[in-house]
């Protein structure tokens, strides 16, 4: 962002030059959703990643923001998936936060997901469509990065790699439950230099996701960060330079931290609601956390490794969002399951499990190591676009399991 507005637009292109162009242009938006008389108009900003000038939206009456427009900065046209809706706008001006709101009214006892567990082979974006809603108690997820590694580079921009997350947590508003935990792991993406005469660059992922994450409808809660061991950047050589001839201004750490975002799906029930209305309260008094937990946000947890997946987090990280954020016999879903980490996570801590992944040789994994920590239960689960797993695709079938359900 910056507020040198003429000389950016005017470096760049751009056919809205200034903050009163683009007021002129949210104002005659504003007119078509005849709000021009209760909707005002903060301070145009640009936003120079992605050519586009952002207009906050207020309420006249209270000069709370409720909104805002976005204007594409070469063509002045109106974004209208990156504005706020005129529905949306109007249920806020009335005193909500938007139609999803309504979930508020009823019921008005926490209502247990009937969902068996699950295991999907597709778009999460797709399948999500096929879930009930509310039918979800817990999200933990790590989304692909953007074209951090070649496997990962199926998106033309990082502005269409964004725009599909938002759809994504946008559909996983619909099926979590109310006041429930979306937990996500990101980090900043570092995009390689394609030669030596180009620089490399580092996308700030968890922030752009920050905001789309409460644009749709969710609170922050915290942020945790996840420290790998000192050694564990180093692979990625950002660094190097500096450490070989200590210049100022080449500076630049080695990474060796991950956030884990909370957000909370918005509501005006306090958490104590989900705990007091919560059907099975003897779950509640066996999810409790007896042994020791940890008092900061900083978490010291080692990288995993998986021989067939190039990004997997560690069963250990999975455990400890599942054990603070769910009741036993909740349903946890993995939009982005990759080898089913998560499930294996939610089945141990006697969860059940919804997972995702549109890569069929990741759920080929799954399938194959499923019955290794289920046992003969791995039949009993729903397969959706894939075959279960046959009795020759686990040695431990027989045994019941490395480990069985905590429930």
């Amino acid at each position: 962002m910056s507020r040198r507005f003429p000389n950016i637009a005017l470096q760049r292109g751009y056919s809205v030059l200034t903050a009163e162009q683009a007021r002129q242009i949210a104002t005659e938006w504003l007119k078509a959703g005849r709000l021009e008389n209760a909707v005002a108009l903060g301070l145009p900003e640009i936003d120079d990643r992605y050519h586009i000038w952002r207009v906050p939206l207020l309420n006249k009456a209270t000069g709370e923001l409720i909104g805002e427009v976005a204007i594409d900065a070469f063509n002045s046209l109106i974004l209208e998936n990156r504005s706020t809706r005129f529905d949306v706008l109007e249920m806020r001006l009335l005193g909500r936060t938007d139609e999803r709101s309504k979930v508020n009214q009823e019921p008005k006892r926490y209502v247990l997901s009937s969902l068996r567990n699950i295991v999907a082979l597709g778009d999460c974006e797709e399948v999500l469509q096929e879930l009930p809603a509310q039918s979800v108690d817990l999200v933990f997820t790590s989304p692909p990065y953007y074209n951090a590694r070649p496997e990962y580079g199926e998106f033309v921009s990082y502005e269409d790699y964004l725009e599909k997350m938002r759809r994504i947590i946008r559909q996983v508003h619909r099926v979590l439950n109310e006041g429930r935990f979306f937990v996500i792991n990101v980090a900043p993406v570092l995009i390689r230099r394609p030669n030596r005469q180009s620089q490399s660059k580092r996308l700030a992922l968890p922030f752009d996701l920050h905001r789309i994450f409460v644009e749709e409808g969710y609170d922050f809660i915290d942020d945790i960060i996840w420290v790998k061991p000192e050694g564990a950047g180093w692979a990625i050589g950002r660094g190097r330079r500096f450490a070989a001839d200590r210049i100022p201004l080449q500076y630049k750490p080695v990474p060796v931290t991950e956030y884990i975002l909370v957000y909370r799906k918005q509501t005006e029930k306090l958490i104590d609601w989900n705990i007091r209305t919560y059907p099975n309260q003897e779950a509640v008094q066996q999810s409790k956390i007896l042994d020791d937990y940890d008092r900061t946000n900083v978490w010291y947890i080692q990288p995993a490794y998986h021989p067939e997946h190039p990004a997997v987090f560690p069963l250990e990280l999975a455990e400890k969002v599942i054990r603070y954020y769910s009741f036993k016999g909740d349903v946890v879903l993995d939009p982005f399951a990759g080898v089913g980490t998560t499930g294996k996570a939610a089945w141990k801590l006697g969860r059940r499990f919804v997972l995702i992944e549109k890569e069929p040789r990741y759920v080929d994994i799954i399938r194959r190591e499923i019955v290794s920590w289920m046992g003969k239960k791995a039949m009993d689960v729903l397969y959706l676009n894939c075959d279960p797993p046959t009795l020759d695709q686990g040695l431990l079938f027989e045994r019941g399991g490395e480990y069985g359900s905590e429930s």
